[in-house]
């Protein structure tokens, strides 16, 4: 092999190898992974919500048995959002197998939503009256407004409210509720019924609330009713909040910058730039190759 044939490939050789350092630098340094936070939520929120909930046991004048009056009007949950807006519930069964209204009312509205990030159930009750089997013509209660509220959002302090607005009248009474502790009210021949007004709870990461809830005993004797015994709640969301996003160190974070020293110190000074690296280290491969080649070629030459 002459020297002119052999210096030809040495060349191409040092450019290739040159080449293929400053092309390696930053695909080698962008393999550096560091951790990041990725969209993943985990665990998924959840809400619901519900306008009327009545647990009742009825007694009937002729069995000796009782039947479960168990209604949740307008109750809606997520994940998924949903709302309803019915104004009116019916039970068979009492009055001779005739419709039996348990509440009316202008506004009758519950919603629950849950996103990535945040859960919420709301409910919404206007100029209401609500019925119990037994009692045709007078409402259990009465109310002009009520509202419910529960509210979580993932790495916050979960919120719950409700609010009653205007009078309230239970078994044909005005009364005054107090924050304070329950409220009774007893009508001769009727019966009796215990509210307690604004029921709230919150946890680390749910909330609970309700707007009322009716603790009923009534001795109507009509309508083939001998006795209503139960628990009534008006207005009630609960909310729990969906897991906060999942840290992963799989992924490079972008704008990461060194610590201890400012940003771009010495480059202008120094005349360096980004690629300053790749450059130093393209020279030192070329150097080598070079001295590799000049080396091989008076071996060959002597």
């Amino acid at each position: 092999m002459n020297g002119n044939n052999f210096r030809m490939p040495a060349r191409r050789f040092a450019t290739v190898a040159a080449a293929t350092a400053l092309a390696a630098g930053p695909a080698a340094l962008a393999g550096a992974g560091s951790a990041h936070a990725t969209d993943d939520a985990g665990e998924q929120g959840s809400a619901s919500a519900v306008v009327l909930r009545t647990g009742l046991d009825v007694s009937l004048l002729n069995r000796t048995v009782n039947v479960p009056l168990t209604v949740s009007l307008n109750e809606v949950r997520a994940p998924q959002s949903s709302e309803k807006t019915a104004l009116t519930a019916r039970l068979e069964g009492v009055d001779g197998g005739q419709p039996f209204s348990v509440l009316g009312a202008e506004v009758a509205a519950a919603k629950a939503t849950v996103s990535a990030r945040k859960a919420e159930g709301y409910t919404n009750l206007a100029h209401a009256k609500v019925h119990v089997p037994g009692l045709p013509l007078l409402s259990l209660i009465e109310v002009e407004s009520v509202t419910s509220r529960a509210t979580c959002e993932a790495g916050k302090k979960p919120v719950a409210t409700s609010n009653l607005l205007g009078g309230v009248t239970v078994l044909g009474k005005k009364v005054t509720l107090s924050a304070g502790g329950p409220t009774v009210v007893e009508v001769p021949g009727v019966g009796s019924v215990r509210l307690d007004l604004s029921k709230t709870s919150t946890t680390s990461r749910t909330a609970a609330a309700s707007a009322l809830e009716l603790k009923v005993s009534i001795n109507p004797l009509k309508l083939n009713v001998a006795e209503v015994e139960g628990v009534v709640t008006l207005a009630g969301a609960t909310c729990e909040a969906p897991a906060l996003p999942v840290v992963s160190d799989d992924a490079p974070v972008a704008d990461v910058k060194p610590q201890g020293a400012p940003a771009e110190a010495g480059l202008a000074e120094t005349g360096g730039g980004a690629m300053t690296p790749y450059v130093v280290g393209g020279a030192v491969v070329l150097l080598a190759v070079g001295g590799g080649a000049v080396a091989l070629g008076r071996r060959s030459r002597g």
